[in-house]
């Protein structure tokens, strides 16, 4: 199995075109959030449909740069990932869109408590796969992925505990552009793809050895 990942489009879909073989060649892609650039549902359904003219298995979520109809879109779909999950073969995905509460007052922010709330919404019916895969948009906090370019981590404390204490094999995460990267928690490989239009992606494959991931950049 062959699954592609990123997020934080904005709306700009210049590096799909690059992606193309990628895209085909996956059996799932996952968009991680940020589908627009603060709009709502026209624009969320442009951008999954051009998506979709690669690859017809995408999941995906809102993002907190994303309207809360956007959210209704995707459920409508039967693709959201946000407070959801799905079972592809024995791979359990699930995810929580938005944000932690930003200094920006964006339009799709959450509590802490809120998104713990939400990842136990998701695990609760994969919690039994073999492999996890969890989708926070926003990055566990103290991470290489969560540091914005004062120097400052701004993730989440609930992202980073949930990991912690529920231990998914991999965390794909965005919403920091600047950071995009990878790093470990514990036995957790996270991942931040950065935009899109800079052409960072995750390729998570799975073998019979188990699941194993790569930050690429499109050149």
């Amino acid at each position: 199995m062959k699954i592609i990942s990123f997020g934080d489009i904005h709306e700009d879909l210049n590096s799909l075109m690059l992606l193309k073989n990628e895209l085909e060649s996956a059996d799932l892609v996952i968009v991680t959030g940020d589908l627009t650039n603060n709009n709502g549902r026209k624009e969320a359904e442009r951008v999954i449909e051009e998506i979709m003219n690669y690859n017809e298995n995408v999941l995906a979520q809102l993002g907190n740069m994303d309207q809360p109809e956007v959210n209704d879109y995707l459920t409508e779909k039967g693709i959201n990932l946000h407070r959801n999950s799905f079972i592809i073969d024995d791979v359990g995905v699930f995810g929580v869109g938005g944000s932690n509460e930003t200094p920006f007052n964006t339009p799709t922010e959450f509590s802490e408590e809120e998104i713990e709330t939400f990842l136990l919404d998701g695990i609760d019916k994969v919690k039994d796969t073999t492999y996890k895969i969890m989708v926070p948009h926003m990055p566990p906090i103290n991470t290489k992925l969560d540091i914005i370019s004062a120097g400052v981590h701004v993730g989440s404390q609930s992202v980073r505990n949930f990991i912690l204490k529920h231990k998914p094999d991999i965390a794909l995460s965005g919403h920091i552009h600047e950071a995009r990267g990878s790093d470990a928690i514990e036995n957790t490989l996270a991942f931040n793809a950065g935009m899109f239009r800079e052409g960072g992606y995750v390729v998570i494959t799975k073998t019979p050895e188990g699941l194993s991931a790569e930050l690429k950049v499109l050149s």
